[in-house]
């Protein structure tokens, strides 16, 4: 299960101040992280004149808010778009004199149009979303060449009524949304679909129609056509499958693109139009919330002829393609060793290269010239923006945080890799605490990250670094099954969760442990969300070396999990077969941390959104009862409108100290034992 890192803003909270002697005042404090920023969208205009980006706030609001800001690269002059509304989703138009977006202009929401500084905002046509979990990867917004007209993607409603009624009728196999926030328990059943307006008389039309999920558009350089992803099959709640299709912008006829028996997603049509490139999968069981399978960039010919896969030569996931100006090659951000690099493939063959390595690459953006702009993480700040041309070294931009964190004490991380049980070598990294003398000793905190399929990196973590400042070491293993290691390392988890990824992580803590002898095993705690939440469980069912766990989202039981998360597909692509087949459920019972309850000896503080569909909180709740029962201390601390990961300010500050009182309480504990 996915997790987004929690953004760790802080607001004031009714706990009491910890200690001052348990903190060092040179590093990272939970008060300075509401004025930490980063990077959002990038977007440069076709001729490199102008940049588009977003900055990410904390500060602003009750949850993370997105600026959009306009920078003239050559006078270096910004203007905020839309100042008096929100925006997000700029898109240049052709000729770069005028700039798209989705937003709010003055009482009305919707695609909107200003010029190229950010000025004059139009509202052109109303928007709506749906709370449905199917995915809505790739552009939603686009210009047709002749920037005459803006194609863009909405909802309409579907054939089922709303399912939020009273009563509440469910029909479909897909009923739940991400969370449930408000009054809306249940989907809406609202369709995406492909709508375009005319810019200068705000004339709009829907282009598509029916119960499939029409998304992620490009507009083809003659203008006749326009290409989207959609689900194919019967029944789309049931299965995950994304096919291609071209619909004619005049007459409305569509065909069939490219149908791959799997996903194929975020297509660009070439500059000349005779090909389109795509993030594609082949494996037919494919799972609507996070796979195990390598995307990688794709070409079909625009008659769908000749699909090949051309980044068959980096063994790594691959992100949306953007073309090169001449349409010699594709551009793809590739996630590398809990890191993204960012690639250039040829279409015609020959060696894949590294445009831009050696950091986390965020969003990013290409011009005419093959000038990129990108958005990057490093250890020390999390929020750069860059300008690269051709082989000379990146020319910063911005640096969003350089006066925020100039008088803090930024630690340091070590990479490492050490072998597993069965021998796998493995990569982990450590987050160094603050403060260290010759002869101290340090708590060490395991963080293990979610999905199973991500990856945690050396860059800049707010929780580590707030964790460092306070004298804790962190643990991040990148245990098999983690994206960036290649897709036999992926692959090395299935049908085996809670196994040998499980034991990966406590070999990383041993490894840890001998290498670095001012850690002080006595005082060993563990946490992680979504599927590090569900091994966090687990790891406490196996050990009592942990003298505090603090699960997030977690799951305790994979049975009910399986029947009760907004999706139904994400365990039977980890084991082959859905629960029912093949005695699959006594495995996953067998595997399910609630199973061995009467082994726990860990504290343990629960942490969940009362809201959260992916992760129901009956998950948290179970395992809560379980641990009484057996006479285990423990919390549950659920935060209501939160769904999976918590995103009100408030509460991302109230559990990230709460954590952190729970560390101390069982680590003095610990001190204190005969």
């Amino acid at each position: 299960m996915r997790l987004s890192t929690l953004s760790l803003a802080f607001a004031a909270t009714i706990l009491a101040p910890l200690p001052a002697h348990a903190q060092d005042p040179r590093g990272l404090q939970l008060a300075d992280l509401p004025a930490l920023r980063t990077f959002g969208e990038v977007e440069l205009s076709r001729d490199g004149a102008r940049l588009a980006y977003g900055i990410v706030r904390n500060d602003v609001g009750a949850a993370p808010t997105t600026e959009i800001w306009i920078r003239d690269l050559r006078s270096g002059a910004t203007t905020r778009l839309n100042p008096a509304g929100s925006a997000s989703n700029p898109r240049w138009s052709p000729d770069g004199t005028r700039i798209a977006f989705i937003g709010r202009v003055g009482d009305s929401s919707g695609v909107a149009v200003a010029a190229a500084d950010g000025t004059g905002a139009r509202f052109l046509a109303a928007t709506s979303g749906s709370n449905s979990i199917l995915p809505r990867t790739g552009e939603r917004l686009v210009w047709s060449p002749d920037g005459k007209q803006l194609a863009y993607v909405s909802t309409a409603p579907g054939l089922e009524p709303d399912a939020n009624g009273d009563p509440m009728v469910i029909t479909r196999y897909a009923y739940k949304p991400t969370s449930s926030a408000g009054a809306a328990r249940f989907v809406d059943n609202r369709r995406t679909h492909v709508f375009v307006v005319d810019v200068a008389t705000r004339k709009a039309r829907q282009l598509t129609t029916g119960t499939r999920d029409e998304h992620s558009i490009d507009w083809s350089p003659d203008g006749k056509e326009i290409v989207y992803a959609a689900n194919p099959h019967a029944n789309p709640d049931r299965v995950f499958h994304q096919d291609l299709f071209v619909i004619n912008v005049a007459t409305g006829a569509t065909r069939t693109l490219a149908h791959m028996n799997a996903v194929a997603t975020v297509p660009r049509w070439s500059p000349d139009g005779t090909q389109v490139a795509f993030l594609g999968t082949v494996r037919p069981f494919q799972s609507s919330e996070t796979n195990m399978e390598n995307a990688h960039v794709w070409v079909v010919n625009a008659d769908g002829s000749n699909r090949r896969d051309i980044g068959n030569a980096v063994d790594n996931p691959q992100g949306a393609p953007r073309w090169a100006a001449d349409g010699k090659a594709l551009y793809s951000a590739v996630s590398e060793r809990g890191r993204a690099t960012l690639y250039r493939f040829p279409v015609e063959g020959g060696a894949p290269s590294v445009v831009i390595g050696g950091r986390r690459v965020g969003a990013w953006s290409l011009d005419s010239r093959g000038q990129v702009a990108f958005g990057y993480s490093t250890p020390t700040e999390p929020g750069t923006l860059a300008l690269a041309s051709g082989s000379a070294p990146p020319t910063t931009l911005l640096a969003l945080n350089t006066d925020k964190l100039s008088g803090r004490a930024i630690a340091g991380v070590e990479a490492f890799t050490f072998k597993a049980k069965d021998g796998l070598e493995v990569e982990a990294y450590l987050t160094l605490p603050l403060g260290r003398t010759a002869t101290s000793r340090h708590p060490l905190i395991v963080n293990i990250h979610g999905g199973p399929h991500g990856a945690q990196g050396p860059d800049f973590n707010n929780k580590a670094q707030v964790y460092a400042a306070r004298g804790y070491a962190s643990l991040m293993v990148n245990y098999r099954g983690s994206s960036s290691y290649g897709q036999k390392f992926a692959d090395a988890i299935f049908g085996d969760q809670n196994g040998k990824e499980a034991e990966d992580v406590l070999a990383g803590v041993d490894a840890a442990l001998a290498k670095y002898s001012w850690l002080d095993a006595s005082r060993l705690g563990v946490e992680g969300g979504s599927y590090g939440g569900q091994l966090t469980n687990w790891l406490i069912t196996r050990t009592d070396r942990f003298k505090a766990a603090v699960p997030s989202a977690s799951i305790a039981n994979l049975v009910s999990f399986n029947y009760m998360s907004y999706y139904h597909d994400y365990l039977a692509v980890e084991f082959g077969r859905y629960p029912h087949e093949e005695g699959l459920m006594d495995t996953l019972w067998a595997r399910s941390p609630l199973r061995y309850v009467s082994r726990v000896k860990t504290p343990t503080m629960f942490i969940h959104g009362d809201n959260d569909n992916n992760v129901p909180i009956a998950e948290a709740e179970q395992f809560y009862i379980a641990l009484h029962d057996v006479g285990v201390p423990t919390v549950m601390v659920r935060y209501p409108r939160e769904g999976h990961g918590l995103r009100e300010t408030k509460h991302v500050a109230d559990a990230m100290e709460r954590s952190i009182a729970w560390y101390e309480r069982w680590f003095t504990a610990a001190k204190v034992q005969p």
